[in-house]
Parts: C-alpha cells; structure tokens; sequence
C-alpha cells in the first residue's frame, strides 16, 4: 500500500485528488490499515433527482481515486428507508392523495405507486436510483436503515444516546440560540446583504433533497428532552410523544397523538422506532468510522445537521465529524415531458436517457462541490456535447491541461472499469437533426449517416451507439412537437414563382453544386459559398457583416422551401437527409 508521502506525489492538481490526499492522511491517523470509509446519504421519499446525486457523485469520485492509487475503500450509502414519510410528492404516476393517509409512517412501510412491481415506496424508488448508479460505475455498500434499526444493530447507541439526552440537549439548545440570534442579525442587514446569491426555481427544488434537515430534533416535548422516536404500534406513525423513560430499566411509555394509542416498551429490546435526524447521523458517523461524507447547502448553515453533528459526534458518541465538504446546487436547464419526474426535477435515469454516462459523470467531476453548475435538457445540450468532444480531441493529441484530463479520466474509466462509450462519436445535434428528421427510421438514418463522409462511409448504426439512442431520445421527449422538422411534400410554388433573379441565381448555384459536394463538409462549403459566389466573390473569401446578412437571408429560403419555417437543422445535414433528388424536386429543379 502507498504511503501518505507517495500519495501526496500526483501531478494532478484536481479537486478530487486534493480531497483523496487529505482522506487518505485523516484514515491513516485515525484507524491505521483499515478500509477508508466514505459515505452518503439517500432518502428514497420521491423521486431521487440530479441534485441528489451529487450526493453520491462527490464521495465517489473521491473513493475511486484512493482506489486507484491502491488503498481498499468502502463507500457506503445509507438508504434512509426509515425515515418518516413526510408528504405525497406531485406528479408521481400511480399515486394520488389517497397515499397520505400514510404521512408519519417509515417510507418501507407505505405501499408503492400503483402497478409497480417493488413492494413499498422506498424499494420503488431506490429501483430507479440503483440503475442509474450502476450505469455511471458507481460502486458501493448499500445500508438499509429500515433493516438497521428493525434488526437491533443500533440498540447500544439508542440506549447511550438516551443515557445523554441532557448532554444532547444543552447541544442542541446552544445552536437553537445562535439561531435565533442569527436570524435577528440577518434581518437587520437587509435584502442588500445576501450571504448566497440567487439561485433559480429548479436549483431551489433541487436542493430540497431528503427533507432531512428539517426534521424533528427531538425538542418540545413536556415531559422532556428524547432523541428517540418511536413508530406506534397500533397505527404504525410516528406522531408519538414519549412521556416518561427509566435508564435503568430502559422502559419506555409512549402515547400516539394520530390514533390515541398508549404503550409501555423496553428499550433495550425494542426495534420499532429511530434517533431523531440530528441524532441519528452523528450516531452513524462513530458507528461506521466515516472519514468523508459531503453534505448539501441545506445541511450546512448554522444550527443545521452537519454543525450540529459535529459536536454531538464528539460529546456523546466519542467519535469524529467527517471531512465534510458542502456542495453547492444542481440547476437544470430546460425540463420539457419529464418521464419519471413530471411536476419535479429530473432523475439520473431522465438524464441518462438523453446523455452518455461518461458525460453526466464529466459535469460533477469537473467542477468543485462548492461549485454550482446546470445540467441541460434543452439545446445547450448540443453545445455541452461539443465540449465534451473538443475535450477527447485534446486528450488524444496530448494538449489537454493536466486537471481537465483528471476530470475525462474520472467520467470514462473507474478504478474497476472502462464505461462503455460510442465508437464512432458523430456530433450529437447531427445525430439529433437526422433523428429529428427521419423519426427514427433506421433505414433512412443509416443512408444520411453513411453519406456525411464518403471516404471513411458508417457501415453500421451500431458504431454510432449509444449516442444515437441518447439523441433519439432527446428529441422524442424534450424537443416539443412545433419545434420538430417536417420536409415538405411538395414544392412552395407561390414561393418559388415570387423569388427575384438574386434568389433564382442562388438556388441554381446551390443545385449546380450538390453531385460535386454530396457529403457534411463539402456541403458546408457549398451552402456558405453560394452568397459569396453572387457577391462576385471566392468560395474561401472571409465573410463580411453585409456578406453575413446575404447568407442569413440564404438559409432563410432553403428552410422555407424545405421545411416550412425560417429555422431547423443544420443545412448540410438536412439537406443530406432530404436527399439530392428530393432537394431538386423542393428547390424546383
């Protein structure tokens, strides 16, 4: 195994590897030969969605670099499947408002959407999540808190946590007094004085996350301060108050507000209830030996669960806080017909069916957790393909900067594998274009494909997947119908009959030309060229603005005469797609 010294050695200057170096030191400090423990975790109340999976990207990242670097990992996710649920999500297919007569039971316990074939709500949407995770290589041990619990597996830090409530709560009452006065404070600075700039809407959705950090801390109670909740017996919720504890038996008494019921439980043999949150996961830190575990904005201000944490961590449970980064949100740009996130954000499965797992793996590895950045669903996705592609041409040509080749390193390959990517990577808004186009017919995709570049011609659609899928994809289920490209079927005579000689001239240049430039960039050059052909001009001559303007007005026409508006597609892709002859036929040759 390397030394720490070694480590810290790499030429890399990634965040990633600045991070591994500091875990690697902290688990060596602290428990010397033993498995680095990373950890994160997933609540699944709803939908699992991309500002969740930074969540588990940023620890991943981490943990795959102590991988490579030859250290033994663990990486664990806790599925807080014990939670509580809290409220019926919108727009989720199979569930109306009939499911919050389960409101204040653990989410294992709540039945699934109807015709779903996992047997409650937390096992259908982790479904979802654990797809997703294995497609982008994420390798980790999952842990189910339903299972935790109910086994017993907590009972020695339930029953010492309720020993010290009176130290948990003097924690707690200082933070809810600094809370208090750091609200005052902030409303006497005024709008002016923000602490973190504006996010958006979906940024604000994204970053509702578990829930979590609002929940119950365990005060308010009459009869005293408990960290302890139990699930009732009768109804199954968890709106009960506990009204009286004895340490030395360990018996509990516990009323339920929802249903009336009343029980008398011993503690250490009871399994039907939880910590509170702010309990519950500094608990997990000393159980588990975390030495890393990201936590989002909502965990992070004062009084929240990772400040909080970190001193019950240390004063009741002998244990560390984890290196704990905070992450920033995850904006969306563009979320036309979510599939399996309608009226919310959208999931890793909804971006994974419109983009490469190397890509979405690329965007969290390539900016810092602190760093917000917007996942697209809309045409920036085109641009975001761009860069991804001009990327993977500076890393095969050695000129790619050494943090930049970290990051294209981390999203193609993992310390166990290379992710599976497209052999033949033709520009994704082409393949969008021809699959807009075509709507999909293998056949015509196939021809149009094969003809962008005739020297080096595609045999087969398979050398252009996944990517294509991806493309398809997206322009099946985030391009709206108005916006999609219908060739016409028969020439615009009107158009035709009311060009002048200017316009006439330029269509028989373009016609004149399509045999010799029948490929992508030939007729990129022939399209461009035509304007400057009439300007009395070379082909090669550089544009002007007044030459600009003639070529906009250019385009204009082909696409009315093509496809009936003043936009679409590329005009060298479609006008591959259309086809030479078709092209004549529209252009009234």
């Amino acid at each position: 195994m390397p030394t720490v010294a070694e480590s810290q050695t790499s030429t890399e200057t990634d965040w990633v590897s600045r991070f591994a170096d500091d875990v690697i030191a902290e688990s060596e400090r602290r428990a010397p030969g033993k498995p680095v423990v990373v950890a994160s975790g997933l609540s699944p109340s709803g939908p699992i969605h991309l500002g969740n999976l930074r969540e588990v990207m940023t620890p991943h990242l981490v943990a795959d670099e102590i991988r490579r670097r030859g250290y033994e990992v663990r990486h664990l996710i806790s599925w807080d499947d014990y939670d509580r649920f809290r409220k019926v999500p919108n727009g989720v297919p199979g569930v109306d408002a009939s499911w919050a007569e389960h409101i204040g039971k653990p989410l294992t316990s709540v039945p699934a959407p109807a015709g779903s074939a996992h047997p409650n709500w937390a096992e259908h949407f982790k479904a979802a999540m654990t797809r997703a995770l294995d497609e982008l290589g994420v390798e980790y041990d999952g842990i189910s808190q339903t299972a935790q619990y109910t086994a017993g597996a907590y009972r020695e830090q339930i029953l010492h946590a309720m020993k010290h409530r009176a130290d948990i709560d003097a924690v707690l009452d200082r933070y809810r007094t600094k809370k208090a006065a750091g609200d005052t404070a902030v409303a006497a600075k005024g709008k002016g004085k923000q602490q973190q700039k504006k996010v958006d809407e979906a940024e604000l959705e994204a970053a509702e996350g578990s829930g979590a950090a609002d929940e119950d801390d365990g005060s308010g109670n009459s009869a005293g301060y408990f960290p302890y909740k139990p699930y009732c017996g009768n109804c199954g919720k968890d709106l009960t108050v506990v009204t009286s504890y004895d340490d030395r038996t360990t018996e509990l008494n516990y009323t339920c507000s929802a249903c009336g019921f009343a029980e008398t439980v011993r503690l250490n043999e009871f399994n039907r209830g939880k910590l509170v949150w702010k309990v519950d996961w500094p608990m997990r830190w000393a159980y588990e030996g975390v030495i890393f575990e990201p936590s989002g904005v909502d965990h992070s201000s004062p009084g929240s669960s990772f400040v909080v944490g970190g001193q019950i961590v240390r004063e009741v449970f002998d244990g560390v806080q984890p290196i704990g980064p905070m992450y920033a949100f995850v904006g969306i740009s563009g979320m036309a017909k979510m599939s399996s996130s309608k009226g919310g954000v959208p999931t890793p499965a909804d971006a994974l069916q419109i983009m490469e797992a190397p890509l979405l793996r690329w965007l969290y590895a390539r900016r810092r957790p602190n760093q917000s950045f917007k996942i697209a669903f809309d045409q920036e996705i085109n641009r975001l393909y761009d860069e991804w592609d001009a990327l993977e041409r500076k890393v095969a040509d050695g000129s790619v900067l050494p943090a930049d080749a970290a990051a294209h390193s981390r999203a193609v390959r993992t310390a166990a594998r290379e992710l599976p990517r497209t052999a033949r990577p033709l520009p994704y808004r082409t393949l969008a274009s021809v699959a807009d186009i075509t709507a999909g017919a293998d056949d015509q995709t196939l021809r149009i494909l094969g003809e962008l570049d005739p020297e080096n011609p595609l045999t087969s659609l398979d050398e252009v997947r996944p990517r294509l899928d991806r493309a398809e994809n997206w322009i099946t289920t985030q391009v709206p119908a108005e916006a999609r490209t219908i060739v016409r079927d028969e020439p615009d005579a009107e158009l035709l009959g009311s060009l002048d000689d200017q316009g006439r001239e330029s269509l028989r240049l373009l016609l004149e030309g399509l045999d010799q430039h029948w490929s992508l960039d030939a007729l990129t050059t022939l399209v461009y060229g035509v304007p400057k052909v009439l300007a009395g001009l070379e082909p090669d001559a550089k544009p002007t603005p007044e030459l600009k303007t003639a070529q906009r007005s250019f385009f204009a026409l082909l696409y009315r005469l093509l496809v009936s508006r003043d936009t679409g597609p590329r005009l060298p892709t479609l006008l591959l797609a259309v086809g030479a002859d078709r092209v004549r036929t529209l252009l009234g040759a």
